[in-house]
């Protein structure tokens, strides 16, 4: 029996969840693990559900590139048992014969905070592989208290649990327990049990009409986030430019075949705030200071002034400051936030902070960015934030920098709760808007939605605001009537850049080939390289 994802309703309105980042270490790792779904699991504080694939034998699993471990760890482990709750899982449709089938709208109110074991996906080649699990990241000595999910079997039976383990960390350093072990005898699709916890609001599955062209077909329909706001049309009434860039002194139906036929280059005659860049090669290695520069030198070529990164790994400010600084743009610098904590005390906040102060060449950069899409998937609080970005320009008020400072996020992250906390200490407001992931979008209608949604973010803080990701696929399923494609890529990418271009920075520069293709099967195709003609 096949399985689709219709990944569409899960995005809709939200602005899309921003392309290719997800949690990753040093905003490396992370982007590897994947990241499209609108995931909202959530361990007890100081544990993280792992969503990677790990082989190896069965056991303890510490990672390579976390502190000394060197002191077993104590486990007392005790299962669980809870009722079953009516939780917005996605709801599997079976369609026995090709046709075309409606599903009504269905809603899941959740009255209060509730914990259940949900299934992760993962596609794994032949052999024996360590899944799922939990870590933490402890400083000196802890003992902790975490649900995790795993399976257990009893009459030949096999389902999900949630254990509860105490686990005593005998000294500082990454923890990670309860991974599964799996044997496969050719690639498979393998499914993990994962720790998923629901807040309290009122979920929806939109109806969904879609046509089927196979027999026994199972169609899941995603909710969407707690009480979503649509977002208001942008405004066609005349209105003064907008201003400059900052600068340095202040889920799916059915599939859609990609297009083959080569697509013109566009020129941006400057109607573009920048691109993003990640240095990392097709299998996800770190790139030399020369492929570095190569890639730079064709941004800049191509008439884009700016550059945005997400992190300080694989010598990024080094390796593109200097090639920037060569071929005479600027960069956008950020501060990745993860899994792995949302404090001054988190060891990935450490090191990328540690690189900046060591760097300092802040001539090169028009803004600092803490945090991508930290809010969305719940690895800060709105206070934490707040309180992690006043530590930021804190750290950097006495390097020289003297620009400014914003965070980013889904626009359902920006209009969910209070952000006044966060309003009051940046100096513009930042958004990833993909109206890909807004299924009722077409590439025609891409500006129109991106400019609205950068609306309502400005709204939010009363400040300038900027869409620091933006693009649109060229490969993957169609969402609704937004369907990828290199003509359809044109056609997106254009409507925005004639609509709120000088505001939005575009995702990506080159295709991410290291990364998993998503349920979209699109993740690793937003590269604009050949469009933009770099």
């Amino acid at each position: 029996m096949k399985a689709a994802f219709l990944a569409a309703a899960a995005a809709v309105l939200t602005g899309g969840a921003s392309a290719g980042h997800v949690q990753h270490r040093h905003a490396h790792d992370l982007f590897k693990a994947g990241k499209r779904a609108n995931d909202t699991s959530v361990c007890v504080p100081g544990c993280t559900t792992i969503y990677s694939t790990i082989t190896g034998p069965a056991g303890l699993y510490t990672p390579p590139a976390a502190p000394s471990t060197s002191k077993p760890a104590a486990v007392v482990t005790t299962t669980t048992t809870t009722a079953p709750a009516l939780v917005p899982t996605p709801i599997a449709q079976t369609c026995p014969t090709p046709g075309t089938y409606t599903f009504p709208a269905t809603t899941v109110v959740v009255t209060e905070t509730t914990t259940v074991c949900a299934a992760s996906t993962t596609k794994v080649p032949s052999g024996t592989h360590t899944l799922g699990g939990v870590t933490t990241v402890v400083t000196t000595a802890t003992t902790v208290v975490c649900p995790y999910a795993t399976v257990k079997t009893e009459a030949g039976v096999v389902t999900s649990v949630i254990q509860t383990t105490t686990y005593v960390c005998p000294s500082a350093g990454t923890y990670t327990i309860a991974p599964i072990t799996t044997v496969v005898a050719t690639e498979t699709v393998v499914v993990v049990p994962v720790v998923t916890t629901y807040c309290p609001g009122t979920y929806t599955a939109p109806a969904v009409i879609t046509t089927i062209t196979e027999t026994d077909y199972v169609v899941y329909c995603p909710f969407t986030s707690p009480a979503p706001v649509a977002a208001p049309a942008p405004t066609t009434s005349a209105a003064p430019p907008p201003p400059p860039p900052p600068a340095s002194t202040a889920a799916a139906a059915t599939s859609a075949a990609p297009s083959s036929a080569s697509v013109a280059t566009i020129a941006t005659s400057g109607n573009t705030l920048g691109i993003t860049f990640t240095p990392y090669t097709t299998s996800g290695d770190c790139k030399s200071a020369s492929d570095v520069l190569a890639d730079i030198t064709a941004i800049a070529n191509a008439g884009i002034t700016r550059v945005r990164v997400y992190s300080t790994d694989c010598d990024t400010l080094p390796n593109v400051g200097a090639a920037a600084a060569a071929v005479g743009i600027k960069m956008i610098v950020g501060i990745f936030i993860g899994e792995v904590g949302c404090d001054n005390g988190s060891p990935d906040v450490a090191e990328q902070l540690a690189a900046l102060k060591a760097w300092t060449q802040w001539s090169l950069v028009d803004l600092v960015v803490v945090g991508n899409e930290a809010l969305f998937n719940n690895f800060c609080t709105v206070s934490q934030l707040h309180d992690l970005i006043v530590h930021v320009k804190s750290e950097l008020s006495g390097t020289g920098y003297t620009g400014p400072y914003t965070t980013t996020d889904v626009v359902s992250a920006w209009i969910t709760g209070d952000l006044s906390p966060i309003c009051s200490v940046i100096d513009v407001v930042g958004a990833n808007v993909h109206a890909y992931f807004n299924g009722g979008t077409t590439p025609e209608q891409a500006g129109e939605f991106v400019a609205g949604q950068l609306k309502i973010v400005e709204d939010v803080c009363g400040l300038t605001g900027y869409i620091l990701e933006s693009g649109w696929p060229t490969q993957g399923k169609c969402l609704g009537s937004a369907c990828a494609g290199k003509e359809e890529q044109k056609v997106a990418l254009t409507s925005i850049m004639d609509t709120c271009g000088d505001k939005t920075v575009f995702f990506s520069f080159k295709d991410d080939d290291w990364k998993p293709p998503g349920d979209c099967l699109c993740e690793q195709h937003f590269g604009t390289a050949e469009l933009f003609g770099a």
